[in-house]
C-alpha cells in the first residue's frame, strides 16, 4: 500500500524551505569602504540581495557595477536626507568608523543614534556593528569578550559609546564585531613601519585580522543567525611587532624597520565565542606571513 504524505505536512515543509531561502536574504551595508565593498561582493556571490551606501556621489556607479544597489547616505546631514528604502532589509551592517579627532566622539554617537532611529522605524530585526578592539585599551593584560572595555583613545571611546547605544535598544538584536588591526589588499602591513627607526614597543604582541577573515566571520554570523552577541575578531596568533612588521617590510621589498627591544603598554586579544558560537577557524595565520 502506497504511503501518501498529508498535504498539510508537505505545505509545512515548503514553508520551511521558503523561510530558509529568504531568511536574512536582504542585507544593507552602511559604509561600502575597504571592508564593506568586498563583503558586499561576497554576499552577492552567495545569493544575497545587497544594498550599499556611500557618502560620495562619484562612487555610486562603482557600487552599481559590482552588483550592489547603490544609495547616497550621509548622516552628518539632515535626518530625512536619504532614501528610506535603504532600511528595508533583514540585516543592517554598520561599517562607518569614527574619525580620529576628539570632537568626533559626540558626532559619531549622534550619527549612530540617527541610524538606530531609522532601524527602529523600519523594523529592522538584526544589526551587525563593526567595532574595534581599541575599546579595551593597552593595560598589559590578555582580554576577551567578558573583559570590561576601558578605552584610552578618543576613537575607542566613541566606538564603545556607539556599542552601548545600539545594545540598549531592544527592538532589534545587535551583534558587535570587534576587529583588530586590518590587513589585506591595499593595506600591506609592510608599509606601516618601512624604513623607520627607533620604533617603540618592539616586543608587544600584535592583534591583527586579514580581510579574508573579516568577511568570513561576517558570513558565518549571517549563516548561523548569531545576533545579540559580541565577538572579538583577531587572528589567533600574536607575533611581536618587531618580528611581524620587519618580516612584512622585507617580504614586500621595503627597507627594514628598526624597533626598540622593549615591552611597554600592550594587550593580547582573545575570543571565547568565535569557536563556541560560530565554529569558525581563521583562514589567515599571522605566523604564515612572518
Amino acid at each position: 500500500m502506497q504511503c501518501i504524505t498529508p498535504f498539510f505536512v508537505i505545505n509545512l515543509q515548503v514553508k520551511k524551505i521558503i523561510k530558509m531561502i529568504t531568511l536574512n536574504n536582504k542585507i544593507s551595508i552602511l559604509g561600502c569602504g575597504w571592508y564593506g565593498l568586498e563583503l558586499a561582493k561576497e554576499l552577492i556571490k552567495n545569493g544575497y540581495r545587497v544594498k550599499g551606501s556611500t557618502t560620495t556621489p562619484e562612487k555610486l556607479a562603482n557600487l552599481q557595477q559590482s552588483g550592489i544597489i547603490p544609495y547616497l547616505i550621509n548622516f552628518n546631514e539632515e535626518e530625512n536626507g536619504f532614501d528610506r528604502d535603504f532600511f528595508n532589509c533583514d540585516v543592517l551592517i554598520i561599517s562607518i568608523p569614527p574619525k580620529r579627532v576628539t570632537a568626533e566622539q559626540h558626532t559619531f554617537l549622534s550619527k549612530i543614534e540617527k541610524i538606530s532611529k531609522a532601524a527602529e522605524t523600519h523594523l529592522i530585526p538584526n544589526i551587525i556593528f563593526i567595532s574595534a578592539t581599541s575599546v579595551y585599551g593597552d593595560y598589559n593584560e590578555e582580554v576577551n569578550e567578558q573583559t570590561i572595555p576601558n578605552p584610552e583613545t578618543d576613537s575607542g571611546k566613541a566606538i564603545l559609546a556607539a556599542e552601548l547605544a545600539l545594545k540598549n535598544i531592544t527592538s532589534f538584536k545587535t551583534t558587535i564585531l570587534r576587529f583588530g588591526g586590518l590587513i589585506g589588499p591595499n593595506r600591506d602591513p609592510g608599509r606601516f613601519f618601512a624604513g623607520k627607526s627607533a620604533i617603540p614597543n618592539g616586543k608587544a604582541p600584535v592583534n591583527l585580522i586579514h580581510l579574508t577573515d573579516c568577511i568570513g566571520l561576517t558570513m558565518r554570523i549571517l549563516q548561523k543567525e548569531a545576533f545579540g552577541y559580541i565577538f572579538n575578531a583577531c587572528a589567533t596568533d600574536h607575533p611581536t611587532r618587531s618580528v611581524f612588521y620587519t618580516s612584512a617590510s622585507l617580504r614586500s621589498g621595503f627597507d627594514k624597520p628598526q624597533f626598540i627591544d622593549e615591552l611597554c603598554n600592550w594587550k593580547l586579544v582573545h575570543s571565547i565565542y568565535i569557536t563556541k558560537k560560530l565554529n569558525y577557524e581563521f583562514k589567515i595565520s599571522l605566523n604564515s606571513l612572518v
